[in-house]
C-alpha cells in the first residue's frame, strides 16, 4: 500500500425502488451513474429511506467483485443527514473510524446487569456449541429444537465477519420460528438482543441473563480466508474453545467437513478445523464425526492421525440416520458456500451432529459420554 491510497469506495446512489423492509434494515434499488445496484440500508443506523432519496454508499466490496451479495451499504441519507441517537450505552463499536456507533453493553457500569458479571461463579457444565460458519447454524438449531422443543437457545455472533447481526436473514428466520430465544453479539459485532465487549462475557450473559440451557457461537455471514495456514477468521473456535473452559462449559467444536468442496484444503476435515483443533486451542473440545462410509473415513482417520487432534480432544464417531433424517425433512433454508443441503450433505449433517451431541450431554448428567 502506497501513501495515499484509497481504501474505501464511495459513491452517490438514488433510490428507484424498496425492494424489502423489515425494522431494522431496508433492501433497496439505486441508480449511480445510469447503473442500477441493490444496497442495504441499516435503519437503526441511517434511519429510513424512500424512493427519490440521495444516498452516500460505501461500494467498496461490489467494487472488488468480492463474494457480498453484490450489495452497496448505504452511510448516510444525504436529505435527511442529521440524526439523534437513543439516551443509555457508552461502549463504542467500530471505534475510532468514521462508523463508530455506540451501544449499550449488557455489562457495564449503567447497566441493570453490571453486577451479574462480577458475581458470576461457573458455566456449570453448559454445552457449547462452537462453529466457524455462520452456514453451520441452522442445521444445529433445528436438530437441538426437534429433540427438545423447549429447548432454551442463545445464539453468540461473533465479529469474526459479517459485525451487524440485522444483515443476517437467518436470524430473522430462526427469531421469527422463535427457534433462538436471544442473541448476543460480541467484540465490534453489534445489534444483538444484547451486546458484550467479549466472548467471556457474552457466554456469562447467555447463562446469567438469558437463562439459556445451551448456546450456539459462530460468526456472522461471512468468513475470510488467504489460503495460508492461520489466516482465516475461524481461527477464533480455538479461542472460544478455551474460553469456554475457562469458564467451566463443555466445548462442542463443530469440525467443517465437506466431500464436496473442490478445494483440497477443505476436503475431507478442513484445514481450518485442523488447525484450529492442533495448534489454536490449548484445552480439550469434544468433536463429533459422522460415521462415514469406508472411502470416507479412510480419509479422515488419516487426516485425524496425522495431526494428533484425538490426544487433545475427545473425538466421538457418531451414527448420521436421526440427524440425517431430521435434515432431510427440514423446511429451513440452508446453504455454504453456495451449495444447498443436496450438493453438501456431509457439511450439514457434521453440523447437525454437533446439536445431536449437546442434546446428549444436556441429558448425560453423568457426563458418561465423554469418559
Amino acid at each position: 500500500m502506497k501513501r495515499g491510497d484509497k481504501l474505501i469506495g464511495i459513491k452517490v446512489g438514488k433510490v428507484l425502488e424498496i425492494l424489502k423492509c423489515n425494522i431494522n434494515s431496508t433492501e433497496i434499488l439505486v441508480e449511480i451513474n445510469n447503473h442500477n445496484y441493490k444496497a442495504i440500508n441499516y435503519n437503526r443506523l441511517t434511519g429510513d429511506v424512500k424512493i427519490g432519496d440521495s444516498l452516500l454508499l460505501n461500494t467498496t466490496a461490489v467494487d472488488l467483485n468480492l463474494g457480498t451479495g453484490g450489495y452497496h451499504f448505504v452511510v448516510s441519507n444525504l436529505d435527511s443527514p442529521n440524526k439523534d441517537i437513543t439516551n443509555g450505552g457508552h461502549i463504542m463499536k467500530l471505534r475510532y473510524s468514521p462508523y463508530q456507533i455506540k451501544v449499550f453493553a449488557a455489562e457495564e457500569q449503567g447497566s441493570i446487569f453490571h453486577d451479574i458479571f462480577n458475581k458470576f461463579k461457573s458455566l456449570n457444565g453448559m454445552p457449547v456449541i462452537i462453529g466457524t460458519l455462520h452456514s453451520m447454524l441452522p442445521p444445529i438449531i433445528k436438530v437441538l429444537k426437534t429433540y427438545n422443543k423447549n429447548i432454551k437457545i442463545a445464539y453468540i455472533m461473533t465479529d469474526g465477519a459479517a459485525l451487524p447481526i440485522d444483515l443476517s436473514n437467518t436470524i430473522k428466520d430462526l427469531k421469527e420460528k422463535k427457534l433462538i430465544a436471544s442473541t448476543i453479539t460480541i467484540g465490534n459485532a453489534f445489534g444483538g438482543d444484547l451486546d458484550c465487549v467479549n466472548i467471556y462475557n457474552g457466554l456469562i450473559a447467555a447463562k446469567e441473563i438469558i437463562k439459556c440451557d445451551i448456546a450456539v457461537v459462530t460468526m456472522g455471514p461471512g468468513i475470510v480466508g488467504t489460503g495460508t495456514k492461520f489466516g482465516f477468521s475461524g481461527i477464533e473456535q480455538g479461542n472460544i474453545i478455551d474460553a469456554t473452559n475457562d469458564l467451566g462449559g463443555i466445548p462442542i467444536a463443530v469440525p467443517r467437513i465437506s466431500f464436496a468442496d473442490i478445494r483440497k484444503r477443505h476436503r475431507g476435515i478442513s484445514h481450518h478445523t485442523l488447525t484450529v483443533l492442533s495448534k489454536i486451542s490449548k484445552t480439550r473440545a469434544v468433536v463429533g464425526i459422522p460415521n462415514f462410509e469406508e472411502s470416507k473415513k479412510e480419509y479422515i482417520n488419516l487426516q485425524i492421525d496425522n495431526t494428533e487432534i484425538q490426544k487433545k480432544h475427545k473425538i466421538l464417531y457418531m451414527d448420521t440416520t436421526k440427524t440425517t433424517e431430521i435434515l432431510e425433512n427440514s423446511t429451513i433454508n440452508m446453504r455454504t458456500m453456495g451449495r444447498d443441503f443436496q450438493n453438501d450433505k456431509d457439511f450439514f449433517i457434521t453440523a447437525g451432529l454437533a446439536g445431536e451431541l449437546g442434546i446428549k450431554i444436556l441429558n448425560d448428567p453423568q457426563l458418561e459420554i465423554l469418559k
